[in-house]
């Protein structure tokens, strides 16, 4: 019986500390909560009450008890619970070391949610994963130039000794309430059926964040509960935030995303043009389509020139002033362009391999996948341009080896692959070379090469923004100033100038390029666009266009205003079969699963990235209730009717793109019933 009381009044005091631990890590996650909403206020959105606020906290201290919880179960299992079956262990400073290293990546996390936030505008996202497999060696030294990551590192190290300092105190210092008299056999059992069953009422209740099933309690799918977008994502603190991609990478992998249907495969295959004919397990007659004829004389060079960080917005009328988009704006005026064009995703590698696949965002990154290296997919854009009798070369201004992107365009189809190595190129910044040198480089190129389609990467609009703008003949001065009159609500002026002024650069360099290769090859066909819009914002609460949209540009011999649909919706991914449309002679025979923008019915489409779609009047969240009119759209949108059109596209576009990286060409088994 001593020995019961012992081990019991153990666990009690270890319980307690547990609890201590409990207590101490949800403080700190929701003051970091509250400080980081503070310290970034200009991101609430105006008019957003005390009562909204005070809504968010109180939801992300629910949400939060999961992570607190979790960390108390590392302390239970690693301290309390050996110390009751072998109560001779001392482990309670196991506890203070859990609490201190978890204590450590709750401040990194904080202090890197600044700088996360003001690129991507979310607490952490997906492209963590896509940091995950970058280049670490780049993206620690663009921490350090651009981001602070000494200082802040520096500041996460003094918020973890201060928390240390209190877990001391509260884990090994301060005591606990002593175990209650309990002299009889009876009291000894009441009182452990009694400290059990509450712990199990108290775990439960944790775990499903301040309730005891998943329709009471709060979790990261159902915690955004206000209207502001920065509140939603503040109630998400680290730790959930992390969870959530991690849990959206499982979702995805496993095709178990919003769009993708694996049950409807072939229904879907049957409502591509090519199903009106195609018959057989083999997807590929499905995705064919018969060229209409060529619209412009076949041009001996292409070039398709994705942007890095080319958003749409300083195109917009009201930015006129700032000057930074003068050169792709001139271009678009003697050619083709659309308002309505959207990126594959929402970083560089999803973009190259939305047009070097001609697949959309599917959740399954096409160069992590297997599938990708043993053969091209039908819809791949090297292979079809080889047909038509074009080289197809990819030229990048970074390091060739990056996220595997040489390897998947040679594996589907490329001929050649120049990273700045392969062109000798200095390397002018932790990424690659600048894209003065790349263009210069490709110029040089082109009189040995056959006709070719170029692929061109940039890589100057990108942190740490090291090009010296003044050289390049800006007044950065003038820029920022003109950032404070247009944009007065930019959170840093001086740095949103720094990242427009390299916009500025890129659009110098681009425009200057396409003008010395249209002189010395007149026959040549532009396309330029952007990788994504995300990172560059014009204040802290932009739109969705703003904050989504892409331009794109058909410039070139032949090419007018009349060449293509006026208002022709389309994304990356249309890219390859717009093309074709534009030089293939009648009946030429190609693979797309996105339909060219030459289509009559172009105009009338919808395009989408992993969480963005856009038809010619509103922009609006796939997974969310976001919906918003383009600022080109002056009447009253019906957004039932636009949402319409992504539903027609949406599921067959990503269920197909999902199995030709998972499962290839062949089909399902027909189900009974099915045509």
């Amino acid at each position: 019986m001593q020995e019961y009381i012992m081990r019991l009044s153990r666990f009690y005091d270890n319980i307690q500390r547990d609890m201590k631990l409990f207590t101490f890590v949800l403080f700190l996650l929701c003051f970091y909560r509250v400080l980081f909403m503070g310290l970034e206020h200009q991101y609430i959105a105006s008019g957003t009450g005390w009562a909204v606020i005070g809504q968010a906290n109180w939801t992300g201290l629910r949400l939060s008890l999961k992570g607190a919880g979790g960390v108390m179960l590392l302390s239970f299992v690693t301290t309390t619970l050996p110390e009751l079956i072998v109560p001779r262990l001392q482990l309670r400073r196991l506890r203070l070391i859990w609490g201190t290293l978890v204590s450590f990546v709750l401040a990194v996390l904080f202090m890197a949610r600044f700088p996360y936030y003001a690129e991507f505008g979310q607490t952490y996202g997906m492209q963590v994963m896509q940091g995950w497999h970058d280049d670490r060696t780049a993206l620690f030294w663009t921490m350090v130039q651009e981001y602070g990551l000494p200082w802040r590192l520096a500041l996460a190290i003094g918020l973890t000794a201060g928390c240390w300092y209190v877990l001391r105190a509260l884990l090994l210092r301060r005591g606990t309430w002593p175990l209650p008299q309990l002299a009889s056999r009876g009291r000894q059992a009441a009182f452990t059926a009694l400290l059990v069953v509450g712990l199990a009422f108290f775990t439960v209740f944790v775990r499903f964040g301040g309730g005891f099933n998943y329709a009471t309690g709060i979790n990261w799918e159902n915690a955004a509960v206000t209207g502001d977008n920065f509140l939603n994502e503040c109630i998400l603190d680290d730790i959930q935030a992390l969870y959530r991609v991690r849990a959206i990478e499982k979702k995805m992998q496993g095709g178990m995303i919003a769009g993708v249907d694996k049950a409807h495969v072939r229904a879907y295959a049957a409502q591509l043009p090519g199903g009106q004919t195609a018959k057989g397990d083999d997807l590929t007659p499905y995705l064919a389509r018969q060229a209409a004829g060529a619209r412009i004389a076949r041009p001996k060079h292409i070039f398709i020139v994705l942007g890095e960080s080319w958003a749409q917005w300083p195109m917009l009328p009201q930015y006129d002033d700032l000057h930074v988009a003068d050169g792709i704006k001139s271009l678009a005026a003697a050619g083709w362009s659309t308002p309505y064009f959207m990126p594959t995703g929402e970083f560089t590698s999803a973009a190259i391999c939305g047009v070097v696949t001609g697949l959309v965002d599917a959740g399954a990154r096409p160069n992590y996948q297997p599938r990708s290296y043993k053969e091209p997919y039908p819809t791949a854009l090297a292979e079809q341009f080889r047909a038509l009798g074009y080289q197809v070369d990819f030229w990048y201004g970074g390091a060739p080896d990056w996220d595997n992107l040489r390897r998947m365009a040679l594996a589907q189809g490329f001929d050649h692959f120049y990273g700045y190595p392969d062109y000798g190129a200095p390397k002018t910044n932790t990424w690659g070379t600048n894209d003065k040198n790349l263009f210069q480089a490709l110029v040089t190129h082109l009189s040995d090469e056959p006709p070719t389609v170029h692929l061109i990467m940039t890589t100057s609009n990108h942190p740490p923004y090291n090009i010296d703008l003044a050289a390049e003949g800006l007044d950065m001065a003038k820029m920022e100033q003109k950032v404070r009159e247009l944009i007065p609500n930019a959170r840093d002026p001086a740095a949103l100038a720094k990242e427009l002024g390299h916009y500025w650069y890129m659009d110098q360099v681009v425009t200057r390029f396409v003008h010395e290769v249209q002189q010395a090859y007149p026959d040549s066909l532009f396309v330029i666009t952007g990788d994504h819009a995300v990172r560059t914002d014009p204040g802290p609460t932009p739109t969705l266009y703003e904050h989504q949209s892409i331009p794109c540009v058909i410039y070139g011999d032949g090419v007018t205003v009349a060449t293509l649909p006026a208002g022709a919706v389309g994304s990356q991914p249309a890219i390859a079969a717009t093309l074709i449309e534009l030089i293939a002679p009648a009946g030429y025979v190609y693979h797309t699963l996105v339909p060219p923008m030459t289509e009559p019915d172009a105009p009338q489409g919808a395009a989408f990235n992993s969480s963005t779609w856009l038809t010619n009047s509103v922009i609006g969240s796939i997974e969310g209730n976001a919906l918003e009119p383009l600022p080109q759209f002056t009447g009253e949108p019906d957004f039932d009717a636009e949402r319409a059109k992504l539903t027609a596209v949406l599921s067959r576009q990503r269920t197909l793109s999902w199995w030709l990286l998972m499962q290839g060409t062949q089909l399902p088994l027909q189900q009974a019933g099915e045509q």
